[in-house]
């Protein structure tokens, strides 16, 4: 058996961070319960994604976890109580994905706002002889409500500042060092704006707070954005409001039972759809993979963390 320290790595991890964990850690990829088994007792740290987290069977099943180290921000599929109770510590690649995952949010506004993805379609089609198109909508002096403004939600603003639109946020407490209106609640910040942006952490406190009353109060010409957690969004409410056209629009990134999304989304020509993208860039991901990597071995050469959350 190996000296050095087994990791579990419980997502697949990129070909430059094996080839720096394999320097120091026996690695050991999650393939089943009963596959666990067999080297649990020499896990002694763990590689996550924010979307998998840690199972709690998982967690359970090793003896002698010492410490998580997660690739992205979430942690709302960690039990975190339950870590601390075992002196289990847990990290995070916190400040790595801001710039990229604000982008997304401007992006997906954009694109569904201005209708980019239909009328790539058209034009591929050969239809722009034949056939006219329909408006799509200014984003100048629109209203533009985000709800959670922590880092990514402050970093979204200074963005869609530049486009001249006027901004409010929803959040568990007012940020007294923003310029931005704050509105302590949700369904009046929705009734409010004309754009909803979704960029609040997932969990239980956050589980469908977007659900058919918000939809209502965002009404017919109002756009969803969603970058945070598809646990935030009542899915089964979303796509009947984009049927009905009781909004006018949404552009997600995240959802429910990702990557096997409900396939009713597939159909609705007022979506635009991307496959959990937001930090999807290859300097974001070679950071937050350095990060993962360098939070290992600084917990296993000293005991402390470059980025702790636990």
């Amino acid at each position: 058996m190996s000296s050095r320290p087994g990791i579990l790595t419980i997502d697949p991890i990129l070909p430059f961070m094996r080839e720096q964990l394999e320097q120091s850690f026996e690695l050991h990829p999650y393939t089943t319960p009963e596959d666990l088994q067999s080297f649990a007792p020499s896990i002694r740290g763990i590689t996550t994604g924010g979307a998998s987290g840690v199972p709690a069977e998982i967690m359970n099943a090793l003896p002698n976890l010492e410490v998580i180290s997660v690739n992205g921000v979430g942690t709302d599929r960690i039990d975190l109580q339950e870590a601390k109770r075992r002196n289990i510590r847990v990290a995070t690649t916190q400040n790595t994905l801001t710039e990229d995952v604000a982008d997304m949010a401007v992006v997906l506004m954009m694109t569904v706002m201005r209708d980019v993805v239909n009328n790539d379609r058209f034009v591929r089609a050969g239809s722009w002889p034949h056939s006219p198109l329909p408006l799509s909508r200014s984003l100048t002096k629109k209203r533009v409500g985000i709800a959670g403004f922590g880092h990514i939600g402050q970093a979204i603003a200074k963005r869609i500042s530049a486009f001249d639109m006027e901004i409010a946020y929803f959040n568990s407490h007012a940020k007294p060092d923003t310029p931005y209106r704050f509105e302590p609640d949700l369904k009046s910040l929705a009734e409010w704006c004309d754009v909803l942006i979704l960029a609040v952490s997932g969990g239980a406190r956050s589980a469908n707070m977007i659900n058919n009353d918000i939809l209502t109060a965002l009404g017919k010409d109002g756009f969803l954005i969603n970058i945070a957690r598809g646990t935030v969004v009542d899915e089964n409410a979303l796509l009947d409001a984009l049927k009905e056209k009781r909004i006018a629009g949404a552009g997600l990134d995240v959802f429910q039972n990702e990557p096997d999304i409900n396939p009713a989304f597939f159909s609705l020509t007022n979506t635009v759809l991307q496959a959990h993208q937001a930090s999807a860039t290859v300097e974001t991901r070679t950071a937050m993979g350095n990060l993962v990597v360098n939070n290992l071995i600084a917990y296993f050469t000293d005991g402390t963390l470059l980025t702790p959350v636990v």
